[in-house]
């Protein structure tokens, strides 16, 4: 080969082999995206309803605008007490709501969110992120078409509004209460009336006198559904709500049609939710307190009477419960395990420090 004809065929290999490294991979543009989110909050309660929004603003950043989901106030796609069923069934792609709303399809759902005398919030986190908690739930959930994400919490919520006041056992008997989750089933063995009532039903029916008493969460949510308006005694502590943990429901088939790198992005958004959403109730609720004693509000504690029957009826129950269903039993052991240690811990420093600090 002469020498002129060897340079020039060199000279394209060696272009070809550069164009080859210089030019860019070829990569599909990201899939753009749209969902719609159910919740049981009505969009006036900010901080509750604001999980859902979290989730939705957080993904949407991540994915720089292709991945959308637009969150839906209570009565808006579905009743605020239906969102288990939409997601189940596919109506929606994603939900936020409570899990005890929906123990009518198993009790054991109750631990998702909170059960009377249990886990406080960072308790709960522990359980459910390191405790074995979420990937128990997880099994339940997956037979109803369900991932479920801790997207929330209230931390220890107050004992509930009232026409009058309680002060014993006695006193309950008869009184027809708003009260969701296994925390109506204890209060029905003290022998309130319950009913289950969405967020934005409560106010008509305590001012109508259907009910004698509600529960929501704690001042700044109560402030503003105008309670104080119609009942003058609020009573604490929630017992049977010590720190519920609100859920971000994905169905199945369309989270698994996701790309991975939205999946990851769904899961760090709800963690981010749950977060959030403590920090804003811990920054609200105070001035909220404040006002409502300002509005003439009467704080009442529940009698240890009241407390200790209670408590004596939530245990009996779970062993109730257990005993009937294996699947409720075993998230109840791990759940009590978890309990009995976590208790003994937060029972030293954490009590301690409390006792001085609050407890005058």
């Amino acid at each position: 080969m002469k020498r002129r004809d060897f340079l020039k065929k060199a000279a394209i290999g060696t272009a070809a082999a550069t164009a080859s490294v210089a030019a860019p991979a070829v990569i599909a543009a990201p899939k753009r995206i749209r969902w719609r989110m159910a919740t049981s909050w009505p969009k006036a309660l900010d901080t509750i309803y604001g999980g859902a929004q979290t989730v939705a603003d957080r993904v949407k950043a991540m994915s720089g605008g292709k991945f959308e989901i637009i969150p839906y106030a209570g009565g808006e796609l579905v009743g605020g007490l239906e969102v288990f069923d939409a997601v189940s069934r596919g109506t929606v792609q994603m939900g936020h709501t409570a899990s005890y709303y929906y123990i009518g399809k198993n009790p054991a759902f109750a631990f998702d969110t909170a059960v009377p005398f249990g886990l406080n919030f960072r308790q709960q986190n522990a359980w459910l992120y390191n405790g074995g908690g979420l990937d128990a739930m997880r099994k339940l959930f997956a037979d109803f078409n369900i991932v479920n994400f801790p997207a929330g919490n209230t931390g220890v919520q107050m004992g509930g509004w009232f026409r009058k006041e309680v002060n014993s056992v006695a006193d309950m008997k008869g009184l027809k209460m708003r009260i969701p989750g296994l925390g109506g089933k204890v209060m029905a063995r003290l022998g309130v009336t319950v009913q289950v009532l969405a967020g934005g039903d409560i106010y008509p029916a305590l001012e109508r006198g259907v009910i004698d008493a509600t529960e929501w969460v704690g001042p700044y949510d109560d402030e503003k559904l105008g309670f104080y308006k119609v009942a003058k005694y609020y009573y604490s502590p929630g017992w049977w709500e010590p720190a519920p943990t609100l859920s971000l429901y994905v169905n199945d088939k369309a989270f698994n049609g996701l790309p991975k790198e939205y999946q990851e992005m769904v899961a760090s958004a709800a963690a981010e939710a749950n977060q959030q959403m403590m920090v804003d109730y811990d920054s609200k609720n105070p001035p909220a307190y404040k006002r409502l004693l300002e509005k003439g509000v009467q704080m009442r504690s529940y009698s240890e009477e009241i407390l200790k029957a209670a408590q004596n009826e939530a245990f009996s129950l779970y062993a109730e419960l257990a005993a009937k269903d294996p699947v409720y039993k075993a998230i109840y052991d791990n759940w009590s395990k978890y309990k009995a240690d976590s208790d003994k811990w937060f029972g030293t420093a954490e009590t301690d420090y409390a006792r001085f600090e609050f407890g005058g």
